[in-house]
C-alpha cells in the first residue's frame, strides 16, 4: 500500500518542524515545540480456573499523557491568560478558578514542505496543569528564554476531514 495516495511520487514522511497550534479559533504565536501525543491503554489479565497456565489479556483504561507546549518569551499573553484561568493569584476568594472556560479544545496542524496542512489532530478538554513563565536566567548563557505550558487533556483524535494536499510541482524557467 502506498504511504501517500494523492502524491504517489512522494516517498519521504512529513517533517517534525512545520506545525502550528490553534485554540479559540486563532493560531498561537511562537510555539516552537510540542511534546508527543501519546495514549496508553492498561492491560487487564484474567484466567479461569480450568484454563491453561497462560492468561488472557484485554484492554482496560486508556490514559492520555499531558502535552507540553514551548515558545520563546514575547509580549503575547496567550499562555499566561490561559494559565490564569486555572489559578489566578490574588483574584479573591472563590474567583481563583474560571470554571466557565478554563478548558479548551486545541488543534495541532502538521504542514508539508510547501506550507500546506497535511495532518491535523483535535485535542479535547485541555487545561493548564503547569505554567513556567520564566526559565532559569543565566547571564553567562546564550539562549532564548522559553515559556512552558503543560496541558492535561481527555483525549485526542486525528481530523480525517484534513486530507492529503496535492503538492505543487515546480519547473525550471526556460
Amino acid at each position: 500500500m502506498a504511504q501517500f495516495t494523492v502524491n504517489e511520487r512522494r516517498f519521504d514522511p512529513y517533517k517534525n518542524f512545520k506545525f502550528r497550534v490553534k485554540w479559540d479559533g486563532q493560531y498561537v504565536a511562537g510555539v516552537s515545540k510540542v511534546s508527543p501525543l501519546k495514549r496508553t491503554t492498561e492491560v487487564v489479565t484474567h484466567r479461569q480456573g480450568g484454563d491453561p497456565s497462560s492468561s488472557r489479556k484485554s484492554p482496560g483504561r486508556t490514559e492520555y499523557e499531558a502535552i507540553t507546549l514551548e515558545r520563546g518569551i514575547s509580549h503575547d499573553p496567550a499562555f499566561e491568560r490561559w494559565a490564569n484561568k486555572v489559578w489566578n493569584f490574588g483574584s479573591g476568594l472563590g474567583a481563583e478558578v474560571s470554571l466557565l472556560d478554563f478548558r479548551k479544545d486545541i488543534i495541532i496542524e502538521v504542514y508539508n514542505e510547501a506550507g500546506q496542512v497535511a495532518i491535523a489532530y483535535k485535542v479535547y478538554r485541555c487545561w493548564v496543569s503547569e505554567f513556567q513563565a520564566v526559565p532559569d536566567l543565566d547571564a553567562n548563557a546564550n539562549a532564548v528564554a522559553i515559556q512552558h505550558l503543560k496541558l492535561e487533556n481527555e483525549g485526542w483524535e486525528r481530523d480525517y476531514e484534513v486530507s492529503e494536499p496535492t503538492e505543487p510541482s515546480f519547473t525550471e524557467p526556460a
